[in-house]
């Protein structure tokens, strides 16, 4: 991936909502995007024009498609995840000048907020909204046993 020197392009997730787009970028010379390495990281809206052809095709075409994928089909997306991607160089059929992403991370695992602390309210949210569809559906299976 001859384009990783330019950084990659992390997608923050609550639940199926992208709520932030972070651009790290390497210092100069320099491979890695952590913070502690030098890197500058950037924030954009989910909606920011830059990053239009990403979120796109990702959150419109390709996240419906993710946990069939990894065989987890009618499981809910975790509560909060991370999609990390590189840019790649255009290769036909895609020769527009514009820039394409590949995949590189998934992330659900150690995900934190400690600087996106605005976002506690929406988390919780969607906390409250995970436990509630799982409350209402032991009833159901509950209620579905009785009768």
């Amino acid at each position: 991936m001859p384009r990783i020197v330019e950084g990659e392009v992390r997608v923050l997730f609550i639940g199926s909502k992208p709520v932030e787009i972070v651009h790290k970028k390497p210092r100069s010379g320099g491979l890695s995007a952590t913070l502690k390495s030098g890197a500058v990281y950037t924030r954009y809206e989910p909606d920011d024009p830059a990053f239009e052809r990403l979120m796109h095709s990702f959150v419109n075409r390709d996240l419906h498609n993710l946990l069939p994928l990894l065989g987890m089909e009618g499981h809910p997306l975790p509560l909060l995840w991370t999609a990390d991607f590189i840019l790649g160089a255009a290769r036909p059929p895609w020769v527009d000048g514009k820039d394409y992403y590949f995949i590189g991370e998934l992330n659900c695992a150690c995900v934190g907020i400690t600087t996106q602390l605005h976002l506690t309210d929406s988390v919780a949210g969607e906390a409250i909204r995970i436990c509630e569809r799982h409350r209402v559906e032991k009833a159901n299976a509950w209620d579905a046993m009785l009768f």
